[in-house]
């Protein structure tokens, strides 16, 4: 999810109907200039080169998300029963419309992954690794990150687990309820807040994450990293 203000200018986005490397192109109605989901940059036209600015959201379902925000309004689009088109699509082992662009076999090509990159370094987490381990603390860029994952729902999450200067280290206690070992306090795993102990009231900063299939992700950073191997 991206902010729409660029230099203090609201713009609006719509479907170019392009694609990059399998991943979808937006394009803004007031420069027309290109825009790569993926990177959240403009590959052409007026504003080639700016970057919208990163908003965190949760990628989960309805039902998770009602439980942590009861009153939330939905956008209802389509009708109850309605087809997916795509069905046939993600069950088979197809490359997405385009194809590969590169060869990579160290995953399935639509193994689902959540991707990091910072300070010039990719890192791929797989659906697969995280199931079994949905609790990680690694460095990727020079950068101490946590990344949470509920296997139930599908959520993930990754934050900076620096606070007051401070690198913590993160583990388990029940789905997404966290502990760190540098404090003893106990943390919501999908927000990043501390909800008890010395740190209670304190919050990690979210870091950009894409979720993504493999074969998307190693197209557009090949020299990507996978956790685990």
């Amino acid at each position: 999810m991206y902010s729409r203000e660029i230099g203090g200018q609201e713009y609006s986005f719509g479907v170019s109907g392009k694609l990059i490397m399998n991943a979808l192109v937006m394009y803004d109605r007031q420069t027309d200039s290109l825009w790569s989901q993926i990177t959240g940059e403009a590959v052409s036209g007026p504003l080639k080169g700016t970057r919208l600015e990163f908003v965190p959201a949760l990628h989960t379902t309805w039902l998770e998300w009602k439980s942590l925000h009861s009153e939330t309004l939905a956008l209802v689009k389509g009708y109850s029963g309605a087809y997916d088109s795509y069905a046939g699509y993600y069950e088979s082992a197809r490359a997405g419309v385009l194809g590969e662009t590169r060869s990579d076999t160290r995953l399935y090509v639509k193994e689902f992954v959540v991707g990091v990159e910072q300070g010039g370094q990719a890192v791929a987490y797989p659906f697969g690794l995280l199931n079994g381990q949905p609790v990680i603390n690694d460095v990727v860029g020079g950068v101490p990150l946590l990344v949470v994952f509920e296997a139930e729902s599908g959520a993930s999450a990754v934050f900076e687990r620096r606070v007051g200067g401070e690198t913590l280290t993160f583990s388990a206690e029940d789905r997404t309820t966290l502990t760190d070992a540098e404090t003893g306090s106990v943390w919501d795993g999908l927000s990043g807040a501390a909800t008890a102990g010395p740190l209670a009231g304190q919050k990690l900063a979210p870091v950009k994450s894409t979720r993504a299939f493999w074969f998307g992700w190693k197209d557009w950073y090949p020299n990507t990293r996978v956790f685990g191997q």
